[in-house]
């Protein structure tokens, strides 16, 4: 089916991120769509237009198709079982794809530690608004003052409903 690639396409001014000509082979190969979310703070990717800005100068618009999830909107994943969270925001724009590549980098993160392929399916696949909500362990206006491993156990919540929707159909 139709294949999202999740990555992350880099902060402005800084270089740590994967580059587009190591990965692009990989993302022609399974024909897929790079896939992003909006930022919840102030930037660089904070909106689409200044996301796809940092793109273009990271060489992602010029490798691949590039999807802003969250362009118009988000939509709910249920997460039944979750320890912290029930639900997740992601870019609605995911309902459009069967299957999730996802391309991550070592990379480290003021509250999250040691980043990898569990903050990119989380923090990395939810809208602006669901960052907030992670990170605010479900209270939004919480999202820089939320108790640190609720936060860490809010992004496991998350990423268990992006393993959920895709049902098998992921790769790392």
């Amino acid at each position: 089916g139709k294949v999202a690639v999740k990555l992350h396409s880099g902060e402005p001014g800084n270089q740590n991120f994967l580059r587009p000509d190591f990965m692009k082979p990989m993302i022609d190969r399974v024909e897929g769509a790079i896939v992003e979310c909006n930022t919840a703070y102030d930037g660089g990717r904070n909106t689409t237009k200044a996301h796809k800005i940092t793109m273009e100068r990271h060489g992602w618009l010029s490798a691949a198709q590039v999807d802003i999830l969250d362009e118009t909107e988000d939509m709910e994943l249920p997460i039944p079982c979750g320890k912290v969270i029930q639900k997740n925001f992601v870019g609605a724009n995911l309902q459009n794809y069967d299957s999730l590549l996802v391309l991550s980098h070592f990379k480290g993160h003021p509250m999250g530690g040691f980043g990898g392929a569990l903050k990119n399916i989380s923090i990395g696949i939810a809208s602006s608004h669901g960052k907030a909500y992670i990170h605010g362990v479900g209270v939004v206006e919480d999202f820089w003052n939320s108790d640190h491993d609720s936060f860490l156990e809010s992004m496991a919540d998350a990423a268990k409903s992006i393993v959920a929707y895709f049902d098998g159909k992921m790769a790392f």
